[in-house]
This record gives C-alpha cells, structure tokens and sequence, in this order.
C-alpha cells in the first residue's frame, strides 16, 4: 500500500525532477530510464483525457503527471521564451508552474478547459518573474531557437522572416507579447485569453489592436503573411 503524500514526503517534493530526469533519460537511483526517439505528444483535446490526467493527479499519480509534463513541457516553454527572454528563468517559472498543477490539483473544477487554467497559472507565474527584474534583458540567443523541431533544410526557408517577425514581438511590452502569442501561436480565442490574464475581453481586443498596429509599421506586407 502506498505511504500517504504530505508536504515533508520527498515523493512530492522531487516529482518535478523525477520527471524531467525521465524526459531527457538520465539515470535515476532505481536504474536507468529507456529513452524512445519519439517526439512529445501534444496534449489531446479530450475532455475526457483532461479529467483522467487530473483525477490522477489529484492521487499523487507520478505516471498521470509525467504524460501531461510530455504534453505540455514544449508549448509551455516556447511560451515562456517569448514572454520572459531568460532561458534560466523560463525554466524555474516552467517548474513553478507545475509544481501548482501538482500541488493544487484540487482547485481545478473543469469550468475552463485544462490548457487555459494552465496557462493562467504559467502566465501569472511570468508576469511575476518579470516584475522582479531589475531591468529588461534582449534575447541574443532568440534565432537559435525559432524552431525546436524544424530541420536545418526548413530553416533555410523561413529563418529569416522568423528572425524580423520574433525581433518585432519582442519589442512589444510582456502582456502584449502575451495577447500575440496566444492568438496566433496558441490559436486562442479572445474569451479564453482574457481568462488566462485575468482581464475585460475588452482589454485583450485593446492590446491585440495595438500589437498588431506595432507588427504592421514593422513588418511589410500583411501582417498574416507573417504568422
């Protein structure tokens, strides 16, 4: 029988690094993990899998965790990158944000679907992290990582117009870079996005308004020619 989950068990302490340790396949102290070449499943739409995933969860299912982890680990961290521009800091709010899904699983009623609470969780975390910046650091190392899985013959043909496209992002203001990357990278609808940053849907439509004007005076052509 299992031992019960508390604050001071190491189980719940080291879920995070027991996960990402069996993600990138090193070996742990109970022997070494089988790595596939297969890439991470992106999280289904399912309501149903949602529910499955959170009742596990909700028991301390390590197995359950580690197969939402796979399925957002890469959208959460593209996320991040955009918003924050700090690898390191990305990472620690990446695990923060986890680390609530594993501990609040319970506050999650399924009044939203489970990708937005997530989301909101990872975006308050971001805006948090950024408040406790000194001061804004440029992303030099942002071309290296326009695409984590396009191979070196498809980014001879758009790494460049990703490069102006990021560098324009970047030069908006953290929330809307937010409002940009949830309506086209994450194909959000505006409802959905003003629940994730706690906002007027009003306010969402404001910012797109004005990050899409800024993309425009900087890009050429039409703006969906880009994203």
């Amino acid at each position: 029988m299992n031992a019960p989950v508390s604050p001071a068990n190491p189980l719940k302490l080291s879920v995070l690094p027991v996960a990402l340790s069996r993600k990138q396949g090193t070996e742990m102290a109970t022997g070494p993990t089988h790595v596939t070449n297969q890439r991470p499943r992106a999280p289904r739409d399912s309501r149903e899998n949602d529910d499955r995933l959170m009742e596990g969860i909700r028991a301390h299912d390590i197995n359950a965790f580690e197969e939402l982890y796979r399925g957002y680990h890469t959208r959460l961290t593209r996320f991040l990158l955009k918003l924050i521009h700090r690898p390191t800091m990305v990472e620690e709010v990446l695990n923060d944000t986890l680390m609530v899904v594993w501990d609040r699983a319970d506050s999650f009623n399924g009044a939203s679907k489970l990708s937005t609470w997530i989301f909101a969780i990872a975006y308050r975390k971001a805006m948090k992290a950024l408040r406790g910046q000194d001061e804004p650091m440029e992303d030099k190392r942002a071309e290296e990582r326009m695409s984590l899985d396009a191979t070196p013959e498809e980014e001879l043909g758009f790494d460049r117009r990703r490069v102006m496209l990021m560098q324009a992002i970047a030069e908006l203001s953290p929330e809307h870079r937010a409002v940009v990357d949830f309506t086209y990278f994450q194909e959000m609808g505006y409802r959905e996005i003003a629940s994730i940053m706690g906002c007027p849907v009003d306010t969402v439509k404001t910012r797109m308004f004005h990050a899409r004007r800024h993309l425009k005076r900087r890009l050429a052509g039409d703006l969906p020619d880009w994203l």
